[in-house]
């Protein structure tokens, strides 16, 4: 099933219940996706309960149903990757082999690097360089922020 309305918060629900492979409550989301709080997450199960991709369970914690294709992203194992990370990986391994031609051109003799392979070589980087950034933006958009901030409780210092 491809799902083209997840996106934002909805999306990072979406993904967090995929991630913990286990009953997850409106506490657990609002933490786990950081949220604001727990009407938000609630807002954002509801969405998705409606889209079919969860159901509440008899103890009123929320499973996955079905794990839906995002469009423009890859699952890889739990996790949700952007395509054009990949995309940069294609231009990684054209840059290596381009670097490879250029460095024996220094070895072998009869093999000439002309400026337009330079020129080549050069777009490569700048289009890899360019869907690694774009893909990492995605990524960090999916991923929850570390805040690194802890909330005492009796003696226990927890995550917020």
């Amino acid at each position: 099933m491809t799902i083209d309305e997840l996106e934002g918060n909805t999306l990072n629900v979406y993904a967090y219940i995929v991630r913990a492979d286990k009953p997850v409550g409106t506490r657990d989301v609002t933490r786990g996706a950081e949220l604001s709080s727990t009407s938000v997450a609630h807002r954002h199960l509801q969405k998705l309960e409606t889209l079919g991709l969860i159901e509440k369970n008899s103890y009123g914690d929320y499973i996955l149903k079905e794990k839906a294709t995002i469009n423009g992203h890859v699952w890889v194992g739990k996790n949700l990757v952007p395509r054009l990370m990949f995309y940069s990986f294609f231009f990684l391994g054209a840059f290596a082999a381009e670097v490879s031609i250029i460095l024996l051109s220094f070895l072998i003799k009869d093999l000439v690097v002309e400026v337009s392979f330079l020129f080549l070589t050069g777009m490569t980087v700048i289009a890899m360089v360019l869907f690694l950034i774009e893909g990492l933006a995605l990524y960090r958009k999916l991923k929850p922020k570390r805040s690194g901030q802890t909330e005492k409780i009796g003696d226990q210092h927890l995550p917020r």
